[in-house]
């Protein structure tokens, strides 16, 4: 069992939290604050209990020197300070003397928030390679660490694993609820357990089908990763996305598996991904050459619906098609509805899936809301959690 911030006495301490807010933004605006409104517990916890709290996140990916201007937290630390009804100190620096001044400063209950930790990417990645240098210099901040950022525990980063090699680590209320919500879909799901997969690439989803296709029921495939199975199993897909790479084993899945791997039976296609673009309804024997799919069709709706509709626990990753667009956005809004009225118990996995459920006002009757797909991903293939590893153990 690993250390909670609950286990540590935090009054007058500097306590480090990692936190994800890594969120999206438009034309200098955050569009989706999930992910910071997901940290206010913990970070009310440290700031309740007398803590001195600094904040580490990244945002982005930083790879010159332009990408500063646009992914600088300045306005995370003003959305979190109207979140928490509290200043939220913004450190424009990674680290050096205006960094250590302000955090010798602090008094207990303040708050601060560091620049981007993977600022220091350009400088050769050193955040992203886990730079031992930096890790143990972010450790000297601090008297405690704490990792609330699931969306990056799988990583081996100098802001998560690096300064927990440092200093006395635990996690976060965010981490923890996550974990137990994974466990509990590792462990011991209620079945009729039912896993719907969709997304780009079959690449991402073979190790988590290989791991789970024993503990599921049936497992529903969909988006663009479904056309390698249906490629697999001899279908012409026409010029939808295709891994030839991994049709052997999408084959061997296939041959393993044959009543527990649910494909679709028809197809919304076109030749143009486009609010504007021209639309057929296909059974999947009746692609053509110059079509490509890009939702499942209304007949794949009702199979999926009907195992839905039966099921007690329901993990649901990646869109059935590219639902951003008008013309394609049925299917994915269909099962968003469809397991909405389930009584399963339902999960929702990371980036893209929570992005369409929020788009549909389905967030509400979800049971959970992961906020790391990647790190969720990882966690039910039975990979290890390099960040979670690291934390100490309760005694």
């Amino acid at each position: 069992m690993k250390k909670q911030i609950k286990d540590f006495d935090l009054k007058g301490k500097k306590v480090i939290i990692r936190c994800d807010f890594n969120v999206p933004m438009e034309d200098g605006k955050i569009t989706d604050n999930t992910r910071i409104k997901s940290s206010l517990k913990t970070i009310r916890y440290a700031v309740n209990h007398g803590g001195k709290v600094i904040l580490l996140s990244h945002l982005g990916r930083i790879k010159e020197d332009k990408d500063k201007e646009k992914y600088s937290l300045k306005l995370v630390s003003d959305e979190l300070s109207k979140l928490l009804k509290k200043k939220v100190k913004f450190i424009n620096k990674t680290k050096g003397k205006e960094v250590e001044n302000a955090v010798k400063q602090m008094k207990e209950k303040e708050i601060i928030l560091l620049e981007n930790t993977r600022f220091e990417d350009l400088d050769g990645k050193k955040e992203s390679k886990n730079d031992k240098e930096l890790g143990k210099y972010w450790a000297n901040l601090g008297d405690i660490f704490i990792n609330d950022a699931f969306g990056t525990i799988h990583r081996n980063h100098a802001s998560n694993v690096g300064i927990a090699s440092n200093l006395p680590s635990g996690l976060g209320m965010l981490v923890n609820k996550e974990i137990k919500v994974l466990n509990k879909l590792l462990k011991n799901p209620k079945k009729p357990y039912v896993i719907v997969l969709g997304g780009a690439k079959v690449s991402d989803k073979l190790d988590l089908i290989k791991n789970l296709v024993k503990k599921a029921d049936y497992i529903l495939i969909g988006g663009g990763m479904a056309f390698t199975f249906l490629k697999a199993a001899g279908f012409s897909i026409g010029s939808s996305l295709l891994e030839k790479d991994k049709l052997s084993e999408c084959q061997k899945l296939l041959d393993e598996y044959p009543e527990k791997i649910i494909l679709p039976i028809d197809i919304i296609t076109s030749d143009k991904i486009s609010n504007d673009a021209k639309t057929h309804l296909r059974f999947i024997n009746e692609i053509e050459e110059d079509e490509m799919g890009l939702d499942i069709g209304v007949g794949t709706i009702k199979v999926f619906k009907q195992y839905l509709e039966d099921s007690k626990t329901i993990f649901w990753n990646g869109p059935m098609g590219c639902f951003e667009y008008k013309p394609f956005e049925e299917g994915t809004k269909s099962l968003c509805e469809i397991i909405a009225n389930t009584d399963a118990y339902k999960v929702i996995g990371g980036g893209d899936t929570i992005s369409a459920v929020t788009k549909f006002g389905f967030e509400d009757k979800m049971d959970h809301l992961s906020t790391g797909g990647g790190a969720s991903l990882t966690y039910l293939e039975g990979k290890k959690l390099e960040a979670l590893d690291i934390i100490d153990e309760k005694e």
